[in-house]
């Protein structure tokens, strides 16, 4: 069998393969063996179908298509293995499948081309004299207040409260009911814009802008109408935007008797037995948070460089299964967050969602192939010891649940051989700090900047 190779683009090989006079005739003999064998034809038993019967019956052109796809399969077999050639295994056809069995003719050479998926290749521009600036994340002491004021409130008592007006912090239990105060929608009751007994705290962010503000200063029994508008961004489209007036009964109210931050509630709500020990734990745990984030900071700016300065080839095969992944990631946070995910994936959205997550597959796949690149070429692999230890550590924090130790060795492995690399990037890189935020542009300063240039453009 004489193969041709040639490098195609997307990490694919090209194959021109002839096929052998004798292999194209022992193959049609073979099929129409079978074909003799396992079909059944009225008037003949089964496996005694003459030959000309079977011709006539099935018809030359399907017999032929049937000897044709099993050529090509056993000779891309072979083809890959006489040429040493490392397959993802999937090939597309370049040939016209009608055509080449219109050129069929059994006993006779045949050629035809396919194009195979290989591994991915990266071509690496600079890389050990980066110069990159990541937005630095510092550790706030407010933070630990903040954690531990918010476990406070979680146990907190309600103690009912009768003598005075509703403040910010209270618990309120109300009644309400809402209606559209829209230009011709006016008097409109809202759906689902009512409730009784509804137990609220009386903190910024909890319903709609403005309406448990409305019950500050209000006493139990008492009735008050708040106006209010639905943000733009509400999840309701037929609302948003819209202003409103609620009807609010004030039923009971509530004041949050708190636990003190003493000895006894860090021994409650922690492994450490002082309210010392415990504020010492947090400040090293948002400390250590705080240098993760910024680490990963500088390794997004680093792998978002490299991206721009490299080229990579990938194979749809890969492609496709990143963006599996990408998906079963969304899907998973999505359950997480309670929502019913079988409304959102079916026959009809899941095509549509796989080519939305493309983008953010191919970026994925680009970046960890060039940072496994660079540490292939820097000999920054992970030694035995290190694969063993981090394999240790997951299976205890999986401690209970079955575990494919081939996947998980893979997975750890590859972990470990990023880590490395980024480590010995961060070494060699000159780095600059900058306040957070500094790098990131919000929507709204997106939004003016596009304005911006779409001014300058018709003054032009």
């Amino acid at each position: 069998m004489k193969v041709t190779q040639e490098k195609l683009p997307d990490s694919q090989i090209g194959l021109e393969i002839e096929i052998s006079s004798e292999t194209s005739q022992k193959t049609y003999e073979k099929v129409v063996q079978n074909l003799t064998r396992s079909t059944n034809i009225p008037g003949f038993r089964k496996g005694k179908v003459p030959r000309q019967v079977l011709l006539q019956r099935l018809g030359s052109q399907r017999i032929k298509a049937a000897a044709l796809e099993e050529i090509i399969q056993a000779s891309l077999k072979e083809a890959i293995d006489q040429e040493s050639i490392e397959s993802l295994g999937n090939y597309q056809l370049r040939s016209n499948f009608d055509e080449l069995v219109q050129q069929y003719k059994p006993g006779e050479t045949l050629t035809f081309s396919a194009a195979i998926d290989v591994p991915p290749s990266a071509e690496l521009g600079e890389y050990q004299n980066l110069k990159v600036k990541a937005e630095e994340s510092v550790y706030d002491p407010q933070q630990v207040e903040d954690f531990l004021e918010q476990r406070r409130a979680e146990q907190a008592d309600l103690i009912p409260v009768e003598e005075r007006s509703a403040e910010m912090g209270d618990v309120a239990i109300i009644d309400f009911s809402g209606k559209l105060t829209a230009e011709g929608e006016e008097g409109q009751e809202i759906e689902g814009g009512s409730a009784t007994n509804f137990q609220v705290e009386i903190a910024e962010g909890k319903l709609i802008p403005g309406m448990v503000e409305g019950v500050v200063g209000m006493k139990p029994e008492e009735t008050k109408e708040v106006s209010v508008t639905f943000p733009e961004d509400y999840a309701k489209e037929d609302l948003a935007g819209k202003p409103a007036v609620f009807s609010i009964t004030l039923k009971e109210l509530k004041a949050k008797d708190l636990p003190d931050l003493d000895d006894d509630f860090a021994a409650e709500n922690s492994e450490f037995e002082t309210m010392a020990e415990l504020r010492q734990s947090l400040e090293e745990q948002f400390q250590e948070k705080a240098a993760t984030e910024t680490k990963n900071n500088i390794n997004e700016a680093i792998t978002t460089l490299l991206l721009e300065q490299s080229t990579v080839d990938i194979p749809e095969t890969l492609i496709q299964e990143e963006v599996t992944q990408v998906l079963t990631q969304t899907l998973m946070q999505m359950q997480q967050m309670g929502i019913d995910v079988k409304q959102l994936f079916n026959a009809d959205t899941v095509p549509k969602m796989r080519e939305n997550a493309r983008p953010e597959a191919i970026e994925n796949l680009k970046k960890s192939l060039i940072i496994a690149e660079i540490g292939k070429r820097e000999s920054l692999q992970a030694t035995e010891a290190e694969i063993a230890q981090k394999m240790a550590e997951v299976q205890e924090q999986l401690s209970g649940r079955d575990i494919d130790q081939e996947k998980l060795r893979e997975m750890v492995t590859q972990d470990v051989n990023q880590e490395k690399t980024f480590d010995w990037l961060r070494e060699k890189a000159e780095v600059e700090l900058v306040p957070q935020g500094t790098l990131t542009e919000s929507p709204e300063e997106d939004s003016t900047s596009e304005e911006s240039s779409e001014t300058d453009s018709s003054n032009e």
